[in-house]
């Protein structure tokens, strides 16, 4: 019965630093601020978490896991076109979701680490991922690349891919709306792969881009 309580505590806990976190940046949010948010003592938040650190890393595992999961399914089927941008529409999602990760990056990597460690690592992955997917659309016939051009091109699609958000934050940042975000992230990197795209491919990356825009 009573580790119930201090559970529920940590997972509070954990949920109020991601979403202050995302709102006001990692760097402007301290354990006290935490603490005041939830209404418990700043004890209370030491007993599960020493301290800021902690927290912060604890909600990069989470992050690194999910995006782990989301990375390794387009490496288990051919896909097509249509997959692309269902997989990058899911990766931006779950950047939008932890936002402060890659808003903040340049300086969170500066002071910590495990974080300097693990993305570095999370970036890599990402580009095997953006390569086997347009090796994928070659082996279907959606996509007409050579080797050099597809490593070009998936490290070209990180790289939009991991600063759009500080891209969107520093055009527009009195209005930061998810929706639009998400939706214009997708298209920016598929728009990318787009010249590549022959025949049929390229007429539904059209028409994917005029309903995924107009719905954004």
């Amino acid at each position: 019965m009573e580790r119930k309580p201090k559970r529920r505590t940590r997972e509070r806990i954990l949920e109020t630093s991601l979403r202050l976190f995302n709102d006001f940046g990692e760097p402007n949010v301290t354990t006290t601020t935490i603490a005041d948010e939830l209404n418990i003592s700043p004890g209370n938040l030491y007993y599960h978490f020493r301290n800021k650190d902690e927290i912060t890393n604890t909600i990069f595992a989470d992050f690194e896991r999910e995006i782990g999961a989301t990375l390794t399914a387009p490496t288990r089927r051919q896909a097509n076109v249509e997959d692309a941008w269902l997989f990058l529409h899911l990766i931006f999602e779950l950047v939008w979701r932890y936002r402060f990760l890659y808003r903040d990056l340049n300086d969170l990597l500066s002071r910590n680490r495990t974080l300097e460690i693990h993305f570095k690592q999370i970036l890599e992955h990402k580009v095997r991922t953006a390569e086997a997917l347009c090796r994928s659309l070659v082996a279907s016939g959606d996509m007409t690349a050579q080797p050099g051009e597809i490593h070009s091109l998936a490290t070209n699609m990180v790289v939009v891919a991991t600063y759009w958000l500080s891209y969107e934050y520093v055009r527009n940042p009195r209005n930061f709306a998810a929706g639009e975000v998400v939706a214009r992230g997708a298209y920016q990197v598929m728009s990318m792969v787009a010249p590549f795209l022959r025949g049929a491919s390229r007429e539904l990356f059209e028409r994917l881009a005029r309903e995924y825009l107009g719905g954004a």
